[in-house]
């Protein structure tokens, strides 16, 4: 599977989005990691609802603890 179909985010106006170029999920990775901020596919696995306060990586882990089952 290519990062064109794997990608669940729902911004495909997003210049980042793997649909808008030939390079993957790498330059939003890159883009996220540099901002402290996670990938809005790591929030959709999920929630595809977008539950959430924030981006950032400490939202993530709040998020994280707060939505999954079992926790």
């Amino acid at each position: 599977m290519n990062a064109k179909e794997l990608c669940t985010c729902k911004n495909i106006n997003c210049k980042l989005h793997p649909k808008n170029h030939d390079l993957g999920c790498s330059p939003c990775i890159e883009k996220n990691l540099k901002a402290d901020e996670m990938p809005n596919c790591f929030f959709d696995k999920i929630d595809p609802e977008h539950k959430r306060k924030g981006t950032k990586t400490k939202d993530y882990a709040e998020f994280l603890l707060n939505n999954i089952k079992g926790v």
